[in-house]
């Protein structure tokens, strides 16, 4: 009877060890098992419509905050605040220009200009500003939803929501053990961390002028341009074309599909140079409102303006976050024959952006590493004829012009005289605000 109590005892005790035991197990499992886990991601915010339409209004002049495309016409400078609208900038008088105006147009990228009407996108429509009282600037057309490809410059929009203009970033965060199942409750695998971009399927849906018959002068990065009574536009890997015969009634014609890559368009004589990160297109207008791909000139992948004067072609490639790629440089085309374009010679450059040409004077846009001018009359030897390098500025795109070189940059707006290339004087500039 003793020996059987006993035995019971020892029982009780190696189960109570037991479960003592597993009770500290499980303790310190939960301690080594309990994770905190947190991701950030981008909220889109939209607006409506009605409300984007109907914002478009002249306004007092605004401080350069940041700068975009740049575009010359009759004296006057229109310059892109990128998402925002249009300064207009009176430069009948190079050496003292003055910042007239601000066009606020929400998400204004791109402009062109014909006669006395300005075209400038807003989101997902074309906008037609009668600009021939610069005091009283006019919305007079609009062509609603003509953009498709929105989403390819970072836009979302829905017919009940509207437009995504701008993203609120937010962070998750959750706590997990091995009992509980590994999870993210946006879908998927489990993020540890780190940042998540916005998948649209996760969230219902994811930012006074002469008269008469006269075209503006674009520089090297711009989107839009104009060749007689047609403006041509990019858009994705599209070029729309819309007849403005009537400058103040645009009506679209046709959509051309170029490539998917497509960045910049150039106008000479009849034909359209298109710079893409793949290659250079060019479009034949013998039918102006159908535009034809007649030739691909293709290289590495980088961002690739093209300027175009005589039988030569001249086109910068570049790295960067868009770009991808690691090529910097400049290629010299010879299109004699157009529809075979030839490499000439590349010339090794920093990180060039946009270009002009004024023959045979060759303005190249470096970024950090300023502005580059040079003699292009030996397109073999370009590279031995600089005439000028200036390394202290910013340099972004250019319009050469009647001997005075506009330049936009991260420093601001640069104006040359270069009618002497053995005494380039500058001008004035317009300090960006930082």
């Amino acid at each position: 009877m003793k020996a059987k109590q006993k035995n019971h005892r020892l029982l009780a005790l190696f189960i109570l060890s037991a479960l003592l035991g597993l009770s500290m197990l499980l303790e310190g499992c939960s301690d080594r098992c309990t994770e905190t886990y947190s991701y950030t991601y981008y909220e889109p915010v939209y607006t409506k419509l009605s409300v984007i339409r109907s914002s478009i209004k002249q306004e007092t002049p605004r401080p350069l905050v940041t700068v975009g495309k740049i575009y010359f016409k009759d004296g006057y400078l229109f310059v892109n605040q990128p998402g925002e609208g249009i300064h207009i900038i009176d430069n009948r008088n190079t050496e003292a220009p003055l910042v007239k105006s601000f066009i606020a147009i929400p998400g204004n990228y791109d402009l062109a200009i014909r006669n006395n009407i300005l075209y400038a996108d807003s989101y997902i429509d074309l906008v037609a500003l009668d600009i021939s009282d610069l005091n009283q600037v006019q919305v007079v057309n609009r062509l609603e939803n003509i953009f498709s490809n929105y989403n390819s410059m970072g836009f979302h929009a829905s017919a009940e929501l509207g437009v995504v203009t701008d993203w609120i970033e937010k962070e998750v965060t959750w706590e997990e053990t091995e009992c509980e199942m590994n999870f993210n409750p946006w879908g998927g695998t489990r993020w540890r961390g780190g940042l998540v971009f916005a998948d649209a399927a996760n969230f219902s849906a994811a930012a006074a002028i002469a008269p008469g018959n006269s075209t503006g002068i674009g520089g090297s990065m711009a989107r839009f341009t104009i060749n007689e009574d047609f403006l041509y536009m990019l858009d994705g890997g599209n070029v729309h074309s819309v007849d403005i015969t009537i400058a103040s009634a645009p009506e679209k014609k046709s959509s051309q599909y170029v490539m998917w890559d497509i960045e910049t368009i150039f106008p000479y004589g009849d034909k359209l140079f298109i710079g893409a990160r793949s290659g250079m297109h060019i479009l034949d207008l013998a039918v102006p409102e159908n535009p034809e791909k007649i030739a691909t000139y293709a290289h590495v992948n980088s961002c690739d303006p093209v300027v175009v004067s005589g039988n030569y072609a001249y086109v910068t490639l570049r790295s960067g976050t868009q770009c991808t790629g690691f090529t910097n440089q400049l290629e010299v085309l010879n299109i004699s024959t157009i529809t075979s374009p030839k490499l000439e010679k590349v010339y090794p450059m920093h990180n060039p952006h946009g270009l002009g040409i004024d023959e045979p004077v060759l303005f190249i846009c470096d970024g950090d590493a300023g502005l580059k001018i040079y003699n292009a009359t030996d397109k073999l030897n370009i590279d031995k004829h600089l005439i000028k390098h200036y390394k202290d500025i910013h340099a972004y795109d250019v319009i050469p012009f009647n001997n005075v070189l506009m330049l936009i940059g991260e420093n601001g707006i640069l104006q040359y005289d270069y009618s002497d290339l053995n005494n380039i004087r500058l001008l004035s500039r317009i300090q960006v605000t930082k």
